[in-house]
Parts: C-alpha cells; sequence; structure tokens
C-alpha cells in the first residue's frame, strides 16, 4: 500500500516520569513567515450585475452516514447577465468556512437561459456533526460563461451553529450582495492526504503472526495539495512525525524529500508501537511539512492528532492545542479499532 515503512518502539512509561515539551522548537524558531495565498469564494467574478431574486433550499444532516446534506431546489427572478441576449445561465455553489482546505466547494449544474431556474439537487458534505457546527455555509448564485468569465448574481450565508436542525423543511432565502467574511483571505498552507489506525494489544488473535504484544499505531502519508511556494523553482518538500511528548530521535521519523512539486505524494507508512488504549489520551501526533534546504530547512505548515486537552499525562503543554477537526479524526481512530479512518486536514501554523 505504500511505498516506504517506518516502524518504531514507543515507551510510554518513560514518559509519565519526564515528559518532554518540545525539546525539537529550535527547528520551528526558524520558521519562514510568509503568508498564505488568499482564498476567496468569489474568484473568478467578472461581473458588475446587483443581486437580486431568491433561492429555495433545505438543510438536512444524516446521523447515520454522518453527511451534511444541502437540497438546493430552485431560484427566482435572478438578475439578467446579458442584457442583448436577455439570458442568464445560472449554477449554485456552496462552501463551508473557513475553507482553508478547499475541501467544501460544492456545486449543481448549469441551467442555460433562465432567471428562474430549477436544480433539484442535493451538495454533499462528508463531515463530522461537531466539526460541521463550527462552519458557516456559503451558498452563492453565480452565471456561467463559456470563457470563464463568471458572474456573481447573489449569495446568502447560514451560520450553522445557530441553524435549527428541526427545520428540514425547503424555504425561500432573499439573495444578498456579497458579504464581508467570506471575502477575508483565509492562511492556505495546503491539506495533507493521510489514513492512521489503531491496533490495541493482542487484538488480532493469537493465531495471526503479527498480532502486536502492546498497540500501534500506524500512520499512512499519501500526499499534500497546494503547498506554500517559497520561490520561482516550487518547493522540495517532506514530512516530519513525532509522537508527542517524546520528541528524542527514537520517535523522530520522516518521509523522503519529493523535489519542485506543489502537490507531493510521499506515500508513507509508519508504525508506532508501544501504545496502551489509555495512552491515546495522552499522546498526539504531529505532523509538519517542510522545505528542504542546504542550510536550513522551512516550516510551511503541519498538524497535530490528538484530543486537544491541554494536558498530557497531567501536564498542562502547549502543543495539545488539536483543532476540532483533528480532534474528531483522532476520535474517530479511537473507537474504530483496527480500521483505517482516512482524512483531509488543512495545514496550519504549529
Amino acid at each position: 500500500e505504500s511505498d516506504t515503512a517506518s516502524e518504531i518502539s514507543f515507551q510510554f512509561n518513560k514518559h509519565k516520569k519526564t515528559p518532554s515539551i518540545g525539546s525539537h522548537s529550535s527547528d520551528m524558531a526558524s520558521v519562514s513567515s510568509v503568508s498564505g495565498s488568499v482564498l476567496s469564494v468569489y474568484s473568478g467574478d467578472f461581473g458588475s450585475v446587483d443581486a437580486q431574486g431568491t433561492v429555495e433550499f433545505a438543510l438536512d444532516y444524516d446521523e447515520k452516514n454522518r453527511e451534511f446534506q444541502v437540497h438546493v431546489s430552485q431560484c427566482k427572478d435572478l438578475a439578467v447577465v446579458d442584457e442583448k441576449k436577455g439570458r442568464s445561465d445560472p449554477y449554485v455553489k456552496t462552501y463551508l468556512l473557513p475553507d482553508k482546505a478547499r475541501m467544501g466547494k460544492r456545486k449543481t449544474s448549469v441551467k442555460k437561459r433562465t432567471v428562474n431556474p430549477i436544480y433539484n439537487e442535493v451538495l454533499r458534505y462528508k463531515i463530522e456533526k461537531m466539526v460541521l457546527l463550527i462552519q458557516k455555509l456559503n451558498l452563492s448564485v453565480w452565471h456561467n460563461d463559456p470563457l470563464g468569465r463568471n458572474s456573481f448574481l447573489g449569495e446568502i450565508e447560514v451560520d450553522l451553529a445557530s441553524w435549527d436542525w428541526s427545520n428540514r423543511k425547503l424555504n425561500w432565502y432573499p439573495l444578498k450582495p456579497r458579504s464581508l467574511s467570506a471575502v477575508n483571505g483565509v492562511d492556505h498552507r495546503g491539506v495533507m492526504n493521510l489514513s492512521i489506525k489503531y491496533v490495541p494489544p493482542g487484538s488480532l488473535g493469537k493465531m495471526c503472526p503479527k498480532n502486536p504484544p502492546s498497540g500501534e499505531v500506524h500512520i499512512w502519508v499519501k500526499d499534500v495539495k497546494d503547498l506554500l511556494q517559497l520561490r520561482p523553482s516550487g518547493v522540495d518538500s517532506f514530512v516530519k512525525c513525532y509522537v508527542l511528548p517524546d520528541t528524542s530521535k527514537k520517535s523522530y521519523q520522516k518521509t523522503r524529500v519529493i523535489k519542485r512539486d506543489p502537490n507531493p505524494v510521499f506515500n508513507h507508512t509508519i508504525v508506532y508501537d508501544g501504545f496502551h488504549t489509555e495512552d491515546l489520551k495522552d499522546a498526539c501526533v504531529e505532523l509538519t511539512v517542510w522545505d528542504h534546504e542546504k542550510l536550513t530547512n522551512h516550516f510551511l505548515g503541519g498538524i497535530r492528532l490528538g484530543l486537544g486537552t491541554g494536558l498530557s499525562y497531567g501536564i498542562s503543554v502547549d502543543w495539545m492545542d488539536s483543532t476540532q477537526e483533528e480532534v474528531a479524526f483522532w476520535q474517530e481512530m479511537m473507537s474504530a479499532a483496527n480500521e483505517w479512518i482516512e482524512g483531509l486536514l488543512p495545514l496550519r501554523s504549529l
């Protein structure tokens, strides 16, 4: 499944006595202060049409399939883009904001020559409910131009934390001009595609030759997309991995360097053994992406997988700061022993 594999032992009983708090922080101190590229839900807007009309949609969350559903029904009385021909070719686009990983974009089909398009389409997001509730839904309507010069026709923004989830009916909403919150750029550092798995001690049965005497955490780093470009020739990137609180050489693992590629494919698997189930609440897997240069490496972004409690073995630590999305990913691994959990997680400053 992967072209590289690493397996190292991880002795947690030592860490309970003398947990380390980021002894490799000197590496991060040399971080290049490069701002992320601006991501806007309005990219490609070439129009100057005033927003008008209404859109009919409904929201639902499928608990069984852990899926957010946007039922886009229709629009009425949209603005006319091509006044000479009296036509608009509208479609509906949705984002989950803040859309740091560019995972949130969905759109309907295009309806030709109408200001009253009927869609009856469902836009779907595979997302945990707890993560969804810290998002905003941005639903916008656009005119589709054959040359890509699309025009913004209006939008509505929904705060999902305050949404009435018992309301599953289709309702009409007025389209509004651009909102300031969606225009603001975000610190976009890229997105990591990975899978993780926890194998509890002895869980594979006595007959299995690979049955681990202690628990194992498997980390499969697949690829990274949209990395920051620090120079015209591109970046030469690699991924570092630690299982905190251990920052010793024994905990340290890294992938090979992929040269001049903003979308590097690593396909690298790391296995940490020595895990007991109770250790999962106090440990944190830190994955960081770096640009490799002769004199110094530059930090590009990272993720921390853990419960984000701020504590490790009863000691307050600043690295136990996982985001809601990272926490949900780790919790899913903890609740699904021996199963690969796949995810796309946005890289962030650490």
